[in-house]
């Protein structure tokens, strides 16, 4: 998504207009930020009792539960990322890829250090994709699951109605979020402001329980329960997993409205909801089952399992859309093939709608859901890739501070061994959960860690082998003073993936056509380590002599190429090109495998199966079909 504000924006207004858009971007971050750890009370408290390794309900227990899950949105929400790891932003810009990028573009590292650094990041954005799956199984199944409450008879509704939930929400995702993105903020508004006045109702009658905020009923609670404490992190890491999101959105909204939002209504709120379900257990521990809802009177039932509904859809559309948004960037990285991305809003460039990643994720979650059959058991699955993903992110903020902030080494050390820790008793806690569907996840993210770098290394062998069989830009216009090939009237462009080498398709047009346009101009379109590249040094044309021209097109990684945009930034550097009269000349590889090479057969083969899945140039770049003419080339790999 595009950034709707940066922090600059905000400081150069004042008065009542600065107030009203602070308010107004606050808003909106409650409604995309704040939407999955919004909706963590659904479940979180819960798995500590009644999940797969709950413990006793005891006074001790379930301070010791609190003061736990308090200091966990403390230290890892409010400390760690909205403190520090906020300050990581790559042009305002945040998320594991982005931060992953910053390093590639100013890090002096080079050799191992720099392409471990670089997998590291790559395998914590894969294991997003596995959270992208569970979040709306376990958000909305734990939502409808109020429904077997208010009335038992209806159990066996809660899988159908969640399923169909998911269908519908899904089908929508072509229309886009900008339909109904004004009511995404006040709709999470009125959720936070309920549960945290069904949270105060409860404190009132056992005001006791506000002694939890101790910390040391946290480390008492583990120092006494040894393994079972332990495990029992794992359960208490759900209260958190929407936090990589708050990094990962920070270029939406800024800085500024995300850490008051936080600070303002959602802690507070959380807080509230968090004792108020200590409360009631301590009360009625037969409430363990589902103590969200043991909050809520018999009357209001209904309306909160539609509020909650509602709430758990908008926190699954923010997760969904930040998949769409994630696959788009490892495609201008050169990590996916090329898929089709339609943007659904003409006002804000980041809204778009991958439909590859979008059905890919409906079958995922549905197949989760009917699989797994309840939030509880969905629960043991959910938590092991965010940790994973956490863990990697301080790493990196790790050498980001150490290498470009120069930060002093021993507190920069001390500060990310606490973090460290934190994170590692969380992944391990969460670990422990392998066999109970944690593995799945873990799977995903392998997956697609495995497709991105087949990818990557794929397209590097097959432009080795395109660069072999061509000539150098100079070794061309060597050649054409040499011998001029026959010139027809009229504007050709060579879309090459490398600005130094004539593209094969040219020199094959030459050799079989014995033509050459008396306009020619070499499309490359580079990405570059920034999420976008201002209009004034997106293009670069150079005139190479002979009526041949480079032009160099570049783009940021949360932008969209555009040929018609190219054209037009290009013909004020003097390119003079017609659209309509232009003829595009691409090569189309077919790829067999047969060389010798680092890549095994299998990985090879992979690479095939995805170059010919990928979408063609013409539809990627938005060529006009009819002006676009496909060469043929045979590349052993």
């Amino acid at each position: 998504m595009s950034k709707i504000a940066e922090e600059p924006d905000l400081r150069n207004q004042s008065g009542l207009s600065g107030i009203k858009r602070l308010a107004g971007l606050s808003l909106g971050a409650l409604g995309v930020v704040f939407g999955d750890i919004g909706t963590s009370p659904l479940y979180a408290v819960r798995e500590c009792f009644h999940g797969e390794y709950g413990i006793p309900i005891t006074q001790v227990n379930v301070l010791g539960v609190l003061s736990l899950l308090v200091w966990a949105l403390l230290l890892i929400v409010s400390l760690k990322y909205l403190t520090f790891i906020m300050k990581a932003d790559n042009d305002g810009e945040g998320g594991i890829l982005a931060l992953t990028a910053l390093i590639i573009m100013q890090s002096k590292k080079q050799g191992y250090e720099r392409w471990l650094l670089v997998v590291i990041g790559l395998f914590g954005a894969a294991l997003l994709y596995g959270d992208g799956m569970i979040t709306p199984a376990i958000s909305v199944l734990s939502a409808v699951e109020g429904v077997q409450i208010i009335a038992p008879a209806f159990r066996e509704l809660v899988i159908p109605v969640t399923i169909a939930v998911l269908v519908a929400l899904f089908f929508f995702q072509h229309h886009g979020t900008a339909r109904v993105g004004a009511l995404f903020g006040p709709i999470i508004f009125v959720w936070f402001v309920v549960i945290g006045l069904l949270g105060l109702a409860e404190i009132i009658r056992y005001p006791q329980i506000l002694q939890a905020i101790l910390p040391w009923y946290g480390i008492s609670f583990l120092l006494s329960n040894h393994l079972q404490g332990f495990m029992v992190l794992g359960a208490v890491f759900l209260s958190v997993t929407g936090a990589e999101a708050l990094y990962a959105d920070m270029g939406h909204f800024g800085k500024r409205p995300i850490r008051l939002t936080w600070v303002l209504l959602v802690l507070p709120a959380l807080l509230l909801n968090y004792f108020g379900q200590g409360a009631l257990l301590l009360a009625f521990p037969e409430q363990s089952h589902h103590p969200f809802y043991g909050l809520v009177p018999s009357w209001a039932m209904i309306p909160m399992v539609v509020l909650s509904t509602s709430a758990t859809i908008i926190a699954s559309q923010a997760l969904i859309t930040g998949v769409f948004s994630l696959t788009q960037q490892a495609m201008q990285l050169g990590y996916l093939p090329r898929l089709t991305v339609t943007h659904t809003s003409d006002k804000h460039i980041g809204q778009i709608y991958v439909p590859a990643a979008n059905w890919s994720l409906m079958v995922a979650t549905i197949s989760l859901v009917a699989g797994f059959g309840s939030s509880s058991k969905l629960a043991a699955a959910y938590g092991v890739a965010v940790t994973a993903t956490m863990l990697i992110s301080t790493i990196l903020f790790y050498y980001v501070a150490r290498d470009l902030w120069k930060w002093n080494k021993i507190a920069l050390n001390v500060l990310i061994g606490f973090f460290a820790i934190i994170d590692l008793s969380f992944f391990g806690a969460s670990a422990t959960k392998l066999f109970q569907g944690a593995w799945f996840p873990l799977a995903i993210g392998l997956f697609i860690f495995t497709l991105m770098l087949t990818w990557k290394q794929g397209r590097s062998l097959l432009l080795q082998q395109l660069k072999d069989r061509t000539l150098t830009i100079d070794e061309f216009l060597q050649s054409l003073s040499l011998q001029q090939p026959h010139r027809v009237q009229g504007q050709a462009v060579y879309l090459t993936a490398n600005p130094d080498v004539v593209p094969v398709a040219m020199l094959h047009n030459l050799r079989h056509n014995k033509i050459m346009h008396s306009e020619v101009a070499l499309f490359h379109f580079s990405t570059e380590r920034v999420p976008r590249v201002p209009d004034g040094r997106k293009v670069e044309v150079t005139k190479l002599g002979n009526g041949v021209f480079k032009v160099v097109a570049r783009y940021g990684f949360l932008e969209y190429p555009n040929i018609h945009q190219v054209i037009s930034l290009a013909n004020r550097q003097g390119l003079s090109f017609r659209p309509e009269a232009i003829s595009f000349f691409l090569s189309r590889e077919k790829i067999v495998t047969g060389l010798k090479s680092k890549m095994i057969l299998w990985r090879k083969k992979l690479f095939a199966l995805m170059s010919l899945n990928a979408l063609s140039a013409t539809a990627y770049y938005d060529l006009p079909p009819g002006q676009v003419i496909e060469i043929g080339v045979l590349v052993q790999i």
